[in-house]
This record gives structure tokens, sequence and C-alpha cells, in this order.
């Protein structure tokens, strides 16, 4: 079906190949940007984290979700005013201006931020893309049953058949159809598991996944239970939090401001035909995201349960088929190993005899990624279910690797190829290229992602950092101050991105330790503040913006609303508008004035008797 649409889309415009043709209603705008923005990162990997980590997981929800303040708020409908093709585009209308050599020699740095802007887009949204990949992977590899390396390869195809022949239009279209497929697909399984899970507190009650507190009093009572009995020496409570405060918020504040950064979402509020559509499609995504993620802690409470109660304290003997099923592909461990049978999980713990030992809570491991996929049959749901859960994982990775490839194809086509090397290409040369690129880059996101270079919540946060150190400052203040210059956003995203990069490689690959404590999947705690310090302070060293520049900056901020700023249908429901409180006005003006005169009748009569 996807496919179906993707090409049914094909276009050779390049209007509609890079910004749909600026036509996209505000809530199908809003149901494409929430299927791109989810992802099979959120899908896959949200309620992984939050069984793993509790309390401390509600950073990421919290993170993300108060994005979208800062993307309605202070960036989205600036750019869509604009009405570039893409963010780097942006960068480079609004940092031009000159720089004399040494030798006395005159240039234009424009096309230095344009590329630098491209470097970082291409920098989050290939890490971002490597994750929608590898959890694409995940899915294809549990329910067809080949080799995770194999179907990383074997995901590629649904993705290029969805982007490669129309581009933005295409992709918008295919999203709002995998929204409605991934949303379904997580909601369901969630009540299907209020309806027949009793935790002691609720039985039978459809929408207990959106009031869980019964299921989470039922885990802080078997946690207790586990210590009595000797299934663990020690639980942390569920509930409580494990982390510093300045880890919770430092994550929450990458996550936030890196969500008002990616390309891959802003470049979605080109697609609008008007400022106001813009706002409105903001509405409605973060609506749409809401629905997955007031479900997403809900199935991580119903697993934890499961799994409390069902599995820990159990025989290896009656181990349930799951453990074995995902140990298959590395998903699952017992006494440290990736079992596959109950022969194996025996031999796996030394301890065990004739399989009578007792498995103990540190004796199991589920990845974070498999978690929503394999809750299904944690919880004892038809296979259907599991079925339907791998279907709306999939449509959530291909949605949003769609959008990726789209992001990094068009800036490498239009900001690189046609900006900075052939001005004068055709538009059927700037689009194949295009479509080449996303070939080429599509194979090498495969080609990460299958040497599993993380788990793809880690992966997620890191291209979060990247770009929240990179964009944000160049953003904000390109719109914000107009004292902001070339040679300020320039030194702003060589100075912060780079220090982020540098501390995620250092931290991840280079063995150092961690400054202060924070976390890598928080680097740009550290790469922000220096960005738009360096931004600001070399701006005010060096001279101002053309004029030219400063009066873009005040259009974009002219609070006076325009008929540029929305589409005729728009124009014509103000003037509706209007003419109804004209006439109401009207209509209390005449009211007021037969009152008025009848008034003064009953005056004058009053008079006459008198």
């Amino acid at each position: 079906m996807y496919a179906a649409i993707g090409i049914a889309s094909r276009t050779s415009k390049s209007d509609d190949f890079y910004v749909a043709g600026r036509n996209v209603p505000p809530i199908f705008n809003g149901m494409a940007t929430a299927a791109d923005w989810m992802s099979g990162a959120s899908f896959v990997g949200m309620a992984g984290t939050l069984y793993a980590l509790g309390y401390d997981g509600l950073a990421y929800i919290t993170g993300w979700t108060g994005g979208y303040v800062l993307v309605s708020t202070v960036i989205a409908p600036y750019l869509r005013r604009f009405g570039s093709f893409t963010v780097p585009e942006f960068i480079a209308s609004r940092y031009q201006g000159t720089v004399q050599l040494p030798g006395g020699k005159v240039v234009e740095v424009s096309g230095v931020a344009r590329f630098l802007a491209t470097i970082v887009l291409l920098s989050c949204s290939f890490t971002y893309l490597t994750a929608q990949v590898f959890s694409t992977g995940v899915i294809v590899s549990r329910f067809i049953g080949i080799q995770f390396e194999v179907a990383v390869f074997s995901g590629l195809i649904g993705v290029l058949f969805c982007s490669l022949l129309g581009g933005m239009r295409a992709v918008t279209y295919t999203q709002v159809a995998q929204y409605v497929i991934l949303i379904i697909a997580y909601t369901v399984p969630a009540i299907c598991m209020s309806t027949t899970q009793d935790d002691g507190f609720n039985k039978n009650n459809p929408v207990e996944f959106l009031v869980y507190g019964g299921t989470l009093q039922a885990i802080a009572l078997r946690e207790k239970e586990m210590v009595l009995l000797g299934l663990a020496s020690k639980v942390t409570p569920y509930l409580e939090p494990k982390w510093r405060r300045v880890d919770f918020f430092a994550l929450t504040f990458c996550l936030m401001v890196g969500t008002a950064s990616l390309p891959h979402v802003l470049m979605r509020y080109f697609t609008t035909p008007s400022v106001r559509s813009a706002r409105r499609s903001v509405t409605w995504s973060l609506g749409f995201i809401l629905v997955l993620y007031m479900t997403a802690p809900a199935y991580a409470a119903f697993a934890k349960l499961e799994v409390y109660t069902n599995v820990i304290g159990q025989p290896l003997s009656v181990l349930p088929q799951w453990v074995f099923t995902y140990g298959k592909i590395g998903l699952t461990s017992v006494c440290g190993k990736a079992v596959t049978s109950v022969n194996e999980a025996v031999e796996a713990c030394a301890q065990a005899t004739g399989g009578d030992y007792l498995l103990k809570l540190k004796d199991l491991k589920i990845s974070k990624d498999a978690m929503v996929i394999a809750t299904p049959e944690i919880a004892g749901l038809p296979y259907t279910i599991a079925g339907l859960v791998s279907a709306g994982g999939l449509a959530a990775s291909l949605s949003t690797a769609d959008g990726l490839l789209l992001a990094i194809s068009n800036a490498l086509s239009h900001d690189i190829y046609f900006r900075l090397i052939d001005d004068k290409a055709s538009i059927q040369k700037r689009l194949l290229i295009s479509r080449v690129l996303l070939v080429v880059i599509a194979l090498m996101a495969a080609g990460t992602a299958a040497s599993k270079p993380a788990d793809i919540l880690s992966m997620v946060a890191w291209a979060f950092s990247l770009a929240a150190s990179g964009n944000f400052p160049a953003l904000v203040l390109g719109i914000w101050w107009r004292r902001a210059n070339a040679q300020g956003a320039i030194a702003g995203i060589i100075c912060g991105w780079g220090l982020t990069l540098t501390y995620l490689l250092g931290t991840v690959y280079g063995g150092w330790e961690l400054w202060g404590g924070i976390s890598n999947v928080a680097a740009a705690v550290f790469g922000l503040p220096v960005g738009f310090a360096a931004n600001i302070i070399v701006s005010l060293l060096t001279a101002p913006p053309p004029d030219n520049v400063l009066a873009m900056v005040d259009s974009l901020r002219d609070f006076k609303v325009t008929g540029e700023d929305l589409t005729a249908e728009e124009l014509e429901d103000i003037k509706e508008k209007e003419e109804a409180l004209a006439r109401t006005q009207g209509l209390q003006v005449s009211n007021t004035g037969e009152a008025t005169a009848e008034a003064t009748a009953e005056v004058t009569a009053a008079e006459a008797s008198i």
C-alpha cells in the first residue's frame, strides 16, 4: 500500500518534490508530522526505556512533547513565512555578508553558512536514520525469521518505494496512511491488555491504559515480595527516580531543544499553504503524538507486571516461549546468555539442577528495543495482535526514514550541488541527483545499522543533541535578533556543534570520562550554550548584517497579518466573520436606537401629563 501511494504521487515538479506544492492541509500535515516524528524509536524503544528506567524514562516524553511548544511559538511559523525549501537555505539567506581576506579580496560567506548547516543536517539526520533502519531490522527479523543484517537491507525496499519517485509529496501521503496504521497498532494491544490483565485493583477495564494506577501499585507490591522470597537482593522501586535531578533536566532540555531543531521535522512546515496553516499543523501534530505518548507508559507497566508475576520466580523448565524467540535475535538473555531452549537456559545458569532452578530478577535481561514487539506475547495475547504491532512498528520506522532520507538528499542536491556547485542545473538533473543520493544514503544507513552501534533510543538522543547544538542558536538568533550576522552564525555552529560531536565521540568511542557525570545522550547541554555565546560574541565584534537582511528579519517578525500569510479560503473565512460581526454590531446599534426613542417618548409623555 505504501509503495502504491508513493508511485501514484510521483512528480517531476520541483515544488512538489521538495515541499509537496505547499498545499498540504493542516490536519494531514499534522498526521504526517506525527508519523515522521514518532518514528520507530518512539514506537519500538519508548516503552522499553520506560520499562528499564521507570520514572526517569519520563524525561524522554517530557522533552519531546515540550519541544513542540518551541516549534510552534519560536521557529515554524517564521520559517514558513520565509518560504524556503530546506533549513540550510534559510540559514544561507539569513546570514548573508562579506569578509575581506588578508590579500584584500572580498568574499561572500553565506555559502559557508549553508555548507555548515548542511553538515549539521547530515550528522543529525544520518544518526537518526540509522536508528530507524535498525528498528526496521528488529521487526523484520522477528516476524519473517531472517538474520538481522539481511532484515535491515530488506527494509530499505519499502523506504525507497515510498520516497524515491514522488519526493515530499509522496512521503506526505504515505505518512498519513502510516500514522493511521501505527496508532491503531499501538493502542489496540494496550486496550486488549487492559481488559485481560488482573492487577488486583482493576479488571476488565478497557481504558486502564489511560489510568493504570492499579498496575503500578501491583508492581510495587511484587517488588517487595520478590525481595522477601529471595528472588531479588534489592529492587529500586519502579516509581522512584534513580537519576540525579541535573541528569533528568539536562536530557529533557536537550530533547526539547533538539525537537525544535530537527531539519526533517521543520521542513514539514514548508509544505503548508500559509503561516496560519503552519501553526495549526503544529497543534494537530502534537495532538496526534499525544495518543502514542499517553499509551507508552502503560505498555511498560503492563509488561513489567507480567514479567514480575509470571516469569520471575518460575522454574527454568517452564520459561515462556518468547524468551527463546527473542533470544535467537539477541534481544533477551538468561544468566548472561542469549538462549534458544530450556537446555541452553539450564546450562547458562550454573546453579541450575534439572531445570528446577527458580529464575531470579538479575538472571533475565530484556532489550529495551524488544519490549513493544514482545509485549503482546508477554501478556499472552493472540499472535494476530503481535502481527498488528509489528505492522505498526514498521509503519513508524518507514515514515520517519522516508522523511530523513528526503531531508538529506534534498540538502545535498539543492543546497550543495545546485547552490554551491552548479547553479545552472536543470530541474530534471537536480531531481535525478536527489534520487540517486536517496539510494546511496539508504545503503550507507543500512550498513551502519547492521553493525548495531547502540540501542535505538540512544542513537536518537545523539541526533537531537547534534541538531540542537548546531541549528538552534542559528535559527533562534536569526529570527529574533537583528544583530546576528554571518560570522557569528559560522562561529556558533563550529563551536557548539563541534563541542557536542567531540563529547559524543570521546565518551562513546574514546573512553572519556563523563563531564560532571552528564550522559552523552544529553551532550548538547555543553554545546548549546557555547554555540549561543560564540554567535553573540562574534556578531558583536564584527560588522552588522546588510540592510536587505535586516529588512528580511523585520518582515519575518511583523505580526501584522497580511494576505501572503493566509490562503484564499482563510481570507474568505476571516471576511465572513468580519461581516457577521458587523451585522451583529449594526443590529445592536439599531436596537439601542429603538430603545432610546421609546424611552424619550415615555419621558415626553410624562412631562406633558405634568
